[in-house]
């Protein structure tokens, strides 16, 4: 009988199952689209047992189309959005509060009081990270600071932190597991990526209980088993569990120090693996950890970018400049031009290398003449220019010249803006054949627990490689005028109206 490896692909938008064969292929895909809410400017939310909910109906209905049983899949693999945080009740199984999404700055105040008490340098040095609201540490201490039922319930050891990871995993082994990987701790801000420990001294400045924490796993392994009254009946190993950025590198095979990817999705990451030694950012890039295969730690640098492919859904949905993002490409295409046109899309503040929670989102250079082509066109370069902004970083602090850029995620579809990265780069940008790069990053690393792949054996093909086409100088002019149009999006405060 057939075997198969289920990934389970968790995104901030959509829940997905993917099932791959033997030979590496996508079997059966479906898809749940999730619900986000926006309660107040800045602050994004979602509720955790929808999240569950949806899991479970994109497993149910993968299995339906492909016809494939519970008993034939060999294991499981799980890649999620990281940061965003749920507490939940460990008796009850309820979330105590929403949860609370990786974009969201509603816990900006609380960063600023940690940073005036001087905790920062010491958050770089163990974490890799640096005092942001993007991090799971302040989200945790909001909700406890606007709980304190909760707060004393979590003093007691009864309520339960998780990523989403942990929720998953949690629910699929009905509350058997309370664990996390190394990547998705390496996000929390509490995590000493050198030693892969909760940090005692953070846990005491952050004001956060040690008894919330789950356990630390590794990256591919046997992690627990699916409860049968959960899983159709059946036990399945869950052998993998890998924050879905670094679940992309590996993916994308870039497997040894110096090769880089970018995912182009609700917000755009670029990641660099820097094998076993921890590069230490002095550009505004942080240190993470990619997987952990053993007893071998990989890391990796990165480069977060709050808003990339999720500015093309603001102009459909907000400014219904198209019915569909694929009409995205031919309009940039006929534009010729952005006419002077830059979209800094800030609009939960900057990311790196840039790290400002407080930068508002702006469009600059309008005329008279400004058509909508020529903003979907800028819309779609300023993914690229966010992207150079942190592979410029990237190569300063690693010392790796990047002479490939492999890419994935929803907008790597687009002709146009590959060309285009590859023109402002001036490096070659592949495209492969299967895009869920993400979900076969969790499936690769769960087959490998599991016995089903060797490492040798893992393959990826090629799609296209867009390689430059336009003068370097003309582009590093254009960028250089990316850079002020950022500088002017800083610059501007809502205070000083």
């Amino acid at each position: 009988m057939e075997s198969y490896i289920l990934a389970i692909d968790h995104g901030t938008t959509s829940t997905r199952a993917i099932l791959f064969n033997k030979a590496q292929e996508i079997v059966a895909i479906a898809q749940k689209e999730g619900s986000v809410e926006y309660p107040h400017p800045g602050w994004v939310v979602q509720d955790a047992n929808l999240i569950w909910n949806d899991t479970m109906t994109a497993i149910s209905d993968v299995l339906d189309k492909s016809g494939v049983k519970p008993n034939q899949i060999a294991g499981i693999g799980i890649s999620n959005q990281r940061e965003t945080t749920v507490l939940w009740d460990r008796k009850t199984g309820l979330p105590v509060d929403k949860a609370i999404v990786w974009q969201s700055r509603q816990t900006a105040d609380i960063c600023d009081e940690w940073k005036e008490r001087g905790l920062e340098p010491y958050v770089r040095t163990k974490t890799g990270l640096r005092i942001d609201p993007y991090f799971s540490a302040s989200k945790i201490a909001f909700i406890l600071r606007n709980n304190p039922e909760v707060r004393a319930l979590a003093e007691e050891g009864e309520i339960l932190f998780g990523t989403m990871d942990t929720w998953l995993v949690w629910k699929l082994t009905g509350g058997y597991s309370h664990v996390t990987d190394a990547s998705n701790a390496s996000r929390t801000l509490l995590c000493d990526i050198e030693n892969l420990v909760w940090d005692e001294r953070l846990l005491d400045d952050f004001d956060i209980p040690n008894a919330i924490l789950p356990n630390i796993v590794g990256t591919s392994e046997n992690i627990g088993k699916t409860s049968p009254y959960v899983f159709f009946q059946e036990e399945i190993p869950i052998a993998s569990i890998v924050g879905d950025q670094q679940a992309a590198l590996f993916g994308q095979l870039c497997l040894d120090a110096g090769q880089a990817k970018n995912t182009y999705g609700t917000g755009g990451f670029l990641l660099m693996n820097t094998g076993e030694n921890i590069v230490r950012s002095s550009s505004g890039l942080l240190s993470t950890i990619a997987w952990k295969i053993g007893d071998t730690i990989t890391y990796a640098l990165e480069g977060s970018i709050f808003v990339s492919g999720s500015i093309m859904k603001w102009m459909r949905d907000q400014l219904h400049l198209f019915d569909n993002v694929s009409e995205s490409c031919m309009m940039a295409e006929q534009a010729k031009t952005t006419g002077g046109v830059y979209i800094i899309p800030a609009f939960v503040g900057l990311g790196a290398p840039f790290w400002d929670e407080r930068a508002k989102a702006s469009i600059s250079g309008l005329t008279l003449g400004t058509d909508k082509n020529q903003l979907v066109r800028a819309a779609l370069e300023s993914m690229a220019y966010q992207a150079r902004d942190v592979m410029d970083a990237m190569v300063r602090d690693s010392g790796y010249p990047i002479t490939r850029l492999k890419v994935d995620g929803g907008a790597a579809v687009n002709n146009f803006l590959l060309q285009f990265q590859s023109d402002l780069l001036q490096v070659p940008v592949e495209r492969f054949k299967i895009n869920e790069l993400t979900a076969l990053g969790a499936a690769f690393l769960a087959g490998l627990a599991v016995g089903y792949w060797k490492s040798d054996e893992l393959r990826i093909e090629s799609d296209r490689v867009f390689n430059p086409q336009r003068d370097k100088s003309e582009l590093d002019k254009r960028y250089a005028d990316w850079l002020n149009a950022v500088a002017a999006c800083q610059a501007f405060k809502p205070e000083m109206i």
